[in-house]
C-alpha cells in the first residue's frame, strides 16, 4: 500500500500583533509558552480570496512579498474544516497559527533578494566571465542590508549595475539550447520572485542581475518548451526556502 502523500506545510503572515496585512479584521490567537495558537471561531461561509481564514504554501510567500505594506510576522499555521484552494493560497473555515518561523521585514527582504539573484550568477559568468558588476551590485544590497554602506554607495553599485544591463541582457539570450538546462532553472530562480522581492525591499543594487534574469528565462523558455513548468515550481520552492532562511535569522 503506498503510503498518503504529506501535505505541505502552511503559512501565515501577520502584523507583529497577530493583526492581518492583506485584507481581513481581528486578531489572530498568537502561540504562547511553545504551545500553538487558539483556532479562529468556525465561519460558515468559506471561498478563497472572499471569505475564510487564508493560509499559503511556501511558494504563497513569494507571490506576497512584492506587494507586502509593511514588515510581517511569518508563522507555521494549520487549517481545518471546510477548505477553498486557489493556487498557493486556501481558505478554511478555521485555522490556527502554530509557531514562528522568522520576521518579514526590509533587512531580510533584501537579504533573499539577494540570495534569489545570486542564482543566476553561474549562467550569466558562463558568457561574460570577466563582468562582475552583477555580483559587486548584490553584494552591495547585502551590506545595504546589514548597515555597511550608506545610500550614495548603494546608489553608486546600482547605477554600475544598470550601465551593464544591456550586455547582461545580450549574454542571457546567447543561453540557448545548449544553456537551456541552466538557464530554465537558474534563470527563473532569479526573474519574477527575485526582481519583485528586490524592487519591493528597495533592492533596486540588485537590478542588473534581475535584467539578467528575466532575458534569460525568456531564452530559456523558448528553448525548453513545456518541460520548464516542473523546474520552474522548483526555482520557486528553491526562492520560498531563501525568504524562510532570511526570515528566521531575523528572529
Amino acid at each position: 500500500m503506498t503510503a498518503a502523500k504529506k501535505p505541505p506545510p502552511l503559512y501565515k503572515i501577520t502584523g507583529p500583533n497577530g493583526e492581518p496585512i492583506n485584507g481581513g479584521s481581528g486578531l489572530w490567537h498568537l502561540p504562547t509558552k511553545g504551545k500553538p495558537g487558539k483556532w479562529m471561531s468556525k465561519l460558515d461561509r468559506v471561498k478563497a480570496c472572499s471569505s475564510g481564514y487564508h493560509l499559503v504554501t511556501a511558494i504563497g510567500i513569494v507571490d506576497w512579498l512584492p506587494h507586502a505594506p509593511q514588515t510581517g510576522v511569518l508563522w507555521l499555521a494549520e487549517g481545518r474544516g471546510a477548505s477553498d484552494g486557489d493556487g498557493s493560497k486556501t481558505a478554511f473555515a478555521q485555522a490556527r497559527l502554530v509557531k514562528k518561523i522568522g520576521i518579514l521585514d526590509e533587512v531580510s527582504m533584501r537579504l533573499a533578494a539577494a540570495d534569489i539573484a545570486e542564482r543566476v550568477l553561474p549562467l550569466f559568468l558562463k558568457h561574460r566571465p570577466n563582468d562582475d558588476r552583477p555580483a559587486e551590485a548584490i553584494q552591495a544590497a547585502r551590506d545595504f542590508a546589514h548597515g555597511r554602506i550608506d545610500d550614495a554607495a548603494r546608489a553608486a553599485a546600482s547605477a554600475a549595475a544598470w550601465a551593464g544591463a544591456g550586455g547582461a541582457r545580450a549574454a542571457a539570450r546567447a543561453a540557448s539550447v545548449a544553456a537551456c538546462d541552466a538557464a530554465r532553472a537558474a534563470a527563473r530562480a532569479a526573474s519574477a520572485a527575485a526582481c519583485d522581492a528586490a524592487r519591493a525591499a528597495a533592492s533596486d543594487a540588485s537590478a542588473a542581475a534581475c535584467d539578467a534574469a528575466w532575458a534569460a528565462r525568456a531564452a530559456a523558455c523558448d528553448a525548453a518548451g513545456g518541460a520548464r513548468d516542473a523546474a520552474c515550481d522548483a526555482a520557486r520552492a528553491a526562492n520560498a526556502k531563501a525568504i524562510i532562511r532570511q526570515a528566521r535569522a531575523r528572529m
